[in-house]
């Protein structure tokens, strides 16, 4: 007889716990004047439910910990970059894998060898860090997601896909040295890419000698919505897809502090030997050498445990449903999300849910204000504050103004998430009296991370 189930649990046991101080309305109001209207310069210690990032961010299993304990640290050809090695070349197939301290050295060691003036560099959608480093190179970051990934309401199933005609047309009037695909989307709501886009968006770069890389930060989160959304992979695991959407691939950048279930560390994996070997020159140069890539061992041990631990059924199940769960308890009270539900966060459509703000006065970072004075709850506006200045630093605006809710793994229970909801929803419907903000400054460069700001 098949096992019946309803109820989608915790695929896991609470073994370890850390506190909540709660603060009240007051003391928020003091705290938020202080940090200049931006929940970055906050103190941790002030927050109650931090849903700032997905990164960095997870509860590690007993086995994680376990293996940290063990870590050979030594400098040159450790035993646990070994292991981590060997987890990644058998998920990925590359040939070289690189350790890095997170995502973004990867990125900037990739753009600093590949980049520079006067070429672009395509993407479904570049996040912050890795437009900066594109950028920072010289060369052009250009985002071609699909119409359907720019519209907050649209259902299409796979709004990360690429938009190949846009990409086709680019190959044949600039030069592009490497394409890319993030997966998942953070950008557009973390949102997944098909394996057909995967797949032909390699055929179309290969096809015209460029190599192709995944930011593959939420590689098993898009796997898992293959497998549930994408005809021909419902009896595939998580983990034969992976290892299909790498083999379309030459290379691939990642940040571990997001799907490999670890606090910190990443790297950089490719095929080209050449590419592999100046990549480790610069690394030795910045990071440290190529055995440790300015990690402890105790961080390789942990993303080899996390690489694999991620890939669980069972969890990606779980972390899914979480997501979706916590989008439709606020779509219930009809606030307006990003859909259909991504992987790692909800997002919010700040313009719909305050339509009184005017762009130009930046409605996702008033709504990100409103969260946390409502219910001590930190997120993060992905829209004009965090994408909307163009690089000749003229006043842009973002497609849309977003604020993500992004979900910690295996950190918070249903019971957070329903008491969260509730906040958000009296945050959003007390939106009226919200006023919009202006930037009393900005840094040059990823000027959300240290902005501040001052109502209108």
């Amino acid at each position: 007889m098949p096992e019946l189930h309803h109820t989608i649990i915790e695929p896991f046991k609470i073994k370890v716990v850390e506190p909540i101080r709660f603060t009240t309305r007051e003391e928020r109001e003091r705290l938020l004047k202080a940090a200049h209207y931006n929940p970055f310069l906050l103190h941790a210690e002030d927050v109650m439910f931090d849903l700032l990032t997905d990164s960095g961010t997870s509860a590690m299993s007993a086995a994680q910990w376990g293996a940290m304990m063990v870590a050979d640290e030594s400098y040159a050809g450790s035993r646990s970059y070994y292991k981590f090695e060997t987890v990644v070349k058998e998920l990925t197939g590359f040939k070289h894998v690189i350790p890095v301290h997170q995502g973004r050295a990867a990125e900037r060691i990739l753009f600093g060898l590949v980049g520079g003036p006067g070429l672009t560099i395509p993407n479904n959608n570049h996040f912050d860090t890795t437009r900066a480093n594109v950028e920072h190179s010289g060369a052009t970051a250009l985002d071609l997601v699909i119409p359907e990934g720019k519209d907050p309401a649209n259902t299409h199933p796979f709004k990360g896909n690429i938009d190949l005609n846009k990409l086709e047309d680019l190959l044949k009037s600039a030069k592009v040295p490497l394409g890319m695909l993030t997966v998942t989307n953070n950008t557009g709501g973390g949102q997944p890419v098909s394996m057909e886009n995967i797949r032909q968006t390699s055929l179309l770069l290969r096809k015209h000698g460029i190599p192709f890389f995944l930011d593959a930060c939420r590689f098993a989160e898009n796997s898992y919505f293959i497998k549930s959304r994408e005809a021909g992979y419902a009896d595939k695991t998580p983990h034969d897809i992976a290892q299909e959407m790498f083999s379309h691939c030459d290379g691939a950048t990642m940040s571990c502090k997001k799907d490999a279930l670890c606090n910190i560390g990443g790297f950089l994996a490719c095929n080209s030997d050449e590419l592999a070997e100046k990549a480790r020159n610069d690394l030795i140069l910045t990071e440290g050498f190529p055995t440790y890539g300015g990690l402890a061992a105790r961080d390789l041990e942990a993303m080899a445990i996390g690489l694999k631990e991620v890939l669980d059924e069972r969890y990606l199940e779980y972390r899914i449903a979480s997501t979706r769960y916590f989008t439709k308890k606020l779509n219930d009270e009809g606030i307006q999300t990003v859909q259909p539900p991504g992987g790692h966060a909800v997002y919010i459509d700040a313009r719909a849910a305050l339509p009184h703000i005017p762009i130009e006065q930046y409605p996702g970072q008033a709504l990100v204000c409103s969260l946390y004075l409502a219910g001590g709850i930190r997120s993060v506006e992905i829209g004009s504050v965090m994408f909307g200045r163009s690089s000749d630093g003229k006043e842009s605006f973002s497609d849309m103004d977003l604020v993500r809710l992004a979900i910690p793994r295996r950190v918070y229970t249903e019971s957070h998430v329903k008491y969260m909801a509730e906040m958000i929803v009296a945050a959003v419907r007390g939106g009226d009296a919200l006023h919009g903000l202006r930037f009393t400054y900005q840094a040059p460069v990823l000027r959300h991370f240290t902005a501040r700001f001052a109502p209108v």
